[in-house]
């Protein structure tokens, strides 16, 4: 059994996203995505389906043409294949738990 400490994980930077993948399975890959307030991930299709589980903070997830504020609690699927995009408003913790790819 592998566990986690997402808290001990997070890692942020001022320049650019931190992204670290923590699982890889047949079923499924997890990533953890810390983005510093300010900063984002810019809007682009990716060929994998993926639901974002806002750990901390706050900010902004487009899928489509759709914008959703998220929050702490907040979970938003986005298909394969459709631009995505993440901006965080306040230090944002997202958990990214994709299909693998």
């Amino acid at each position: 059994m592998d566990t986690w400490n997402i808290t001990e994980l997070a890692e942020f930077s001022s320049i650019q996203k931190a992204k670290k993948g923590l699982c890889k399975t047949k079923w499924f890959n997890t990533v953890l995505v810390c983005l510093e307030t300010g900063l984002e991930i810019p809007s682009r299709p990716e060929p994998y389906d993926v639901c974002f589980y806002v750990i901390d903070g706050h900010g902004t997830i487009t899928v489509g043409a759709e914008e959703v504020d998220v929050a702490r609690g907040s979970m938003v699927f986005a298909p394969a294949n459709i631009a995505r995009g993440i901006k965080s408003r306040n230090r944002l913790t997202i958990l990214g738990i994709q299909q693998p790819h």
